[in-house]
């Protein structure tokens, strides 16, 4: 929520828009991505995205020319096939994970244009000095490293401070992002925990219908709510057996000791 995060991913934008690319922005803090979204008026897509509004986004950010920025909370990382996608800009992610930058990083390497003449893909990974997003993000350029990609470090954006029209700009406008901030719950600080199929089946409330309940070896059996019982009548409270109606079962000799007691 950092406001120069704000600026940066505005200018980068709309710099981008002007190439004509398709920029997919990654925020996995769902508040931060719901901020960013409705601050910039763009689309975003998380878990708790119902699938129609989903498919609608989806459909508008591959086939309409006039969108062609949404952003995404971790479920874009797997399950969605964006190959119009040319530029990719990451917020926020899940600390230092290398499987989700190899991901991300994915979804620019195999885009429609990759055979283009001149084509370029673009990877922006915003990070804030001085906080403990530099070691994640030192953590991934390593994975970059090994895989023999290249990278460069930009402090400061060219041009940035003369372009109009970018959001917390003044002093005033900073405070009350910080003021949200500070008003927000101790759970909207958290990541997302599940990865919501964005293919899966969703309950009444437009959630994935998936849920992980606890159980045992006996449930999954199907023996959850059965009992066994000797079938040759019960045992008395004095540990007799107690007589019933039923016609005499003739035993194995082997096993007559178990039923009968000795005369």
């Amino acid at each position: 929520m950092n406001p120069n995060k704000f600026r940066a991913c505005q200018y980068l934008i709309n710099f981008h828009n002007g190439r004509g690319d398709k920029i997919i922005v990654f925020v996995d803090n769902v508040f931060s991505l719901i901020t960013y979204a409705k601050t910039l008026g763009l689309p975003y897509i998380y878990g708790g995205t119902p699938q129609r509004e989903r498919m609608r986004i989806l459909k508008n950010f591959q086939n309409n020319p006039l969108l062609n920025t949404i952003f995404l909370s971790k479920v874009g990382d797997t399950s969605l096939d964006l190959p119009e996608a040319t530029c990719l800009i990451q917020v926020s992610s899940h600390y230092g994970s290398r499987r989700q930058e190899a991901q991300r990083l994915g979804r620019i390497l195999r885009a429609k244009r990759r055979n283009d003449e001149g084509f370029n893909a673009f990877f922006y990974s915003l990070v804030s000095k001085d906080t403990q997003e530099m070691l994640y993000s030192t953590k991934r350029q390593q994975f970059l490293i090994d895989q023999g990609y290249s990278f460069k470090v930009i402090t400061q954006l060219e041009g940035i401070d003369d372009c109009p029209g970018l959001v917390y700009g003044d002093v005033d406008s900073q405070k009350k992002l910080l003021h949200t901030v500070k008003m927000a719950s101790e759970s909207d600080a958290a990541l997302e925990k599940e990865d919501a199929a964005p293919g899966g089946p969703k309950d009444a409330a437009g959630g994935n219908g998936v849920r992980r309940t606890a159980g045992s070896l006996k449930g999954l059996s199907g023996a959850s709510n059965m009992a066994y019982m000797e079938s040759g009548g019960r045992r008395g409270a004095g540990g007799g057996r107690r007589a019933t109606n039923r016609e005499p079962v003739e035993h194995h000799p082997l096993f007559k000791r178990q039923y009968y007691s000795k005369k």
